[in-house]
C-alpha cells in the first residue's frame, strides 16, 4: 500500500497531498486586490514552493486548471504563465471562469504533478 503524505494541513484541507508518484496541490491564489499579473505571479511562486516540499518542480507538472474571475483577464494571466512555463514542458491545461472565494481574487491555479523518483525507487 502506498503512503499518503500531506503538507500544510488543517481541518479543512491540505495544501499538498503526495500519493505514490503524484503530487496534488490545493488551489493557489494571489494577494487579494493585486493586479491579475501580480496575482498570477504569486500563485506560481506558491506552486513552486509547494511542489518542492513534495520533491517535484514546475518541469514535472502534468495538469493545471486555472480559474479566472473574469475571462477578460485571460491575456494578462497568459502573459505571466507563458513566461513561467519551461519551454517544452507545458502541462495539459484548462482555464475557465468561476466565482472565486473573495471578490478581490482574480486567479486561482490548481496543479497535479509527478514527483521525482525517490532514491530507493531508482533502478526498479
Amino acid at each position: 500500500m502506498t503512503d499518503i503524505t500531506r503538507y500544510e494541513t488543517n481541518q479543512r484541507m491540505s495544501q499538498v497531498v503526495h500519493h505514490g508518484d503524484v503530487v496534488y496541490l490545493a488551489g493557489q491564489v494571489g494577494n487579494a486586490g493585486d493586479s491579475v499579473a501580480d496575482q498570477t505571479r504569486t500563485c506560481l511562486e506558491r506552486v513552486e514552493k509547494l511542489l518542492a516540499k513534495a520533491n517535484s518542480n514546475k518541469y514535472r507538472i502534468l495538469q493545471t486548471t486555472i480559474w479566472l474571475a473574469d475571462m477578460a483577464d485571460f491575456a494578462e494571466m497568459n502573459e505571466v504563465w507563458d513566461a513561467w512555463v519551461p519551454e517544452g514542458h507545458a502541462p495539459a491545461r484548462a482555464c475557465g471562469e468561476a466565482k472565486l472565494a473573495l471578490p478581490e481574487l482574480r486567479v486561482e491555479i490548481l496543479v497535479i504533478a509527478a514527483a521525482q523518483p525517490r532514491v530507493h525507487d531508482r533502478g526498479r
